[in-house]
C-alpha cells in the first residue's frame, strides 16, 4: 500500500506522522513544493520509523514520485489562524486545491486511486476536488466532522463517565460553524441518550447540551488560540479513515462527499459506511423536525460558498 501526502506543512506532517504509526502502509511519499522540508521530514520521519514500523519514506517535489499511489491525502493549503474562520481560508485554498487535483490525477491510476481532503473549507473543497478530478464521488472524501463527533464523544464522555468508545453521537452537516448534533439519535452502548441518563441519574439538560455544542463547535479556535494550529486530531481522523479503507472494515464514519448531481449537489458529513471502495453508502439517522432544519441550513450554506468560486 502506496500513501502519497500533499503538503508537509505541520498538519501533513502529523498526518504523515499517524499514517506511519498504523503499521498499514509500506511506502510513504511526502510531496511538498519546498523540497528542503520535504526531505527533512522525510528524514525525520524515517528516523523514528526505526523505533516502530518498517517504512519506506521518500521526499519529493516533483508529483512522478507520486505514481503508483492507492490513496492520496492532500493537506496543503493555508491554515487556520488566531480570528479566522475554516470559511475565510475558501478563496486562498480554492487557487491551491485547483493547482493540485490536476496533477496529481496526471500521476495516479483514475480507476483505483482515492482521495482523502483535509483542505478547509473541507466541505468545499471536496466539492472542488471531486469535479477536478472527475472522480466517482464515493472515491473523493473529506474528513469531514469525524474530528467534530470525535470531540462530541470525549465531551459527552466526561459528562456521563462513560467511555468514548461507548458512545455513538455524531456531529453532521459543515465541517464548521453550522454543523449541528444529532442528540435525537444518540445512543450509550444500545441505550438511547436520554435513558442512560434516567437509569444512571445523570443530568444533562438543554442548557448542558448548548453548553457541550458550543464547546465542540468552538473547540478548534480554542486550540488555535493556545499554539497556534490543530494538527494532532485531524491526523488522527486522517488515519483512522485510512485505516477503514485498506482494511476494508466496512465501519461508519461522518465523513464529507459529495450527494446529489447539478446545481443541488452538495458535499457535508452523513454517517457513511467506509471500506476498500472509499465510501460504500450513506445512512440518514432519525432527527427531529429542528435537526432536519439545522441540517439543510447547513447544506444551503455549503452550496452558497461553493457558488462563489
Amino acid at each position: 500500500m502506496k500513501v502519497s501526502i500533499i503538503g508537509i506543512g505541520t498538519v501533513g506532517a502529523a498526518v504523515a506522522t499517524a499514517v506511519k504509526n498504523t503499521g498499514l502502509v509500506h511506502e510513504i511519499v511526502l510531496f511538498d513544493r519546498d523540497a528542503v522540508r520535504a526531505r527533512a521530514a522525510a528524514e525525520d520521519l524515517g528516523h523514528a520509523a526505526a523505533f516502530s514500523y518498517d517504512v519506506k519514506i521518500t521526499a519529493a517535489a516533483n508529483y512522478r514520485a507520486i505514481r503508483g499511489s492507492d490513496i492520496v491525502i492532500i493537506a496543503a493549503g493555508a491554515n487556520q489562524k488566531p480570528g479566522e474562520t475554516r470559511t475565510d481560508l475558501l478563496h486562498k485554498n480554492v487557487a491551491v486545491i485547483s493547482d493540485i487535483i490536476p496533477r496529481v490525477m496526471a500521476n495516479v491510476d483514475a480507476k483505483n486511486v482515492k482521495i482523502i481532503m483535509v483542505t478547509n473549507p473541507l466541505d468545499v473543497m471536496v466539492m472542488l476536488a471531486r469535479r477536478l478530478s472527475r472522480l466517482p464521488a464515493g472515491r473523493v472524501i473529506g474528513t469531514g466532522t469525524m474530528l467534530d463527533s470525535a470531540r462530541l464523544r470525549v465531551i459527552l464522555s466526561r459528562h456521563l463517565g462513560v467511555s468514548p468508545q461507548s458512545i455513538n453521537a455524531y456531529v453532521l452537516g459543515e465541517h464548521g460553524d453550522s454543523s449541528m448534533i444529532n442528540w435525537s439519535s444518540a445512543t450509550i452502548g444500545a441505550v438511547a441518550l436520554d435513558d442512560f441518563c434516567r437509569q444512571t441519574r445523570v443530568s444533562l439538560p438543554a442548557a448542558a447540551k448548548r453548553t457541550i455544542e458550543y464547546r465542540v463547535r468552538n473547540a478548534a479556535y480554542e486550540i488555535i488560540r493556545g499554539r497556534g494550529a490543530t494538527w494532532d486530531g485531524i491526523a488522527g481522523a486522517a488515519a483512522d479513515l485510512l485505516r477503514c479503507i485498506i482494511n476494508d472494515e466496512r465501519r461508519l464514519l461522518t465523513v464529507s462527499v459529495v450527494d446529489g448531481s447539478g446545481d443541488k449537489s452538495v458535499a457535508m458529513s452523513m454517517p457513511r459506511v467506509i471500506g476498500a471502495a472509499g465510501v460504500i453508502s450513506s445512512v440518514v439517522p432519525k432527527m427531529t423536525r429542528d435537526e432536519s432544519v439545522a441540517l439543510r441550513r447547513s447544506g444551503k450554506i455549503i452550496r452558497k460558498n461553493y457558488d462563489t468560486i
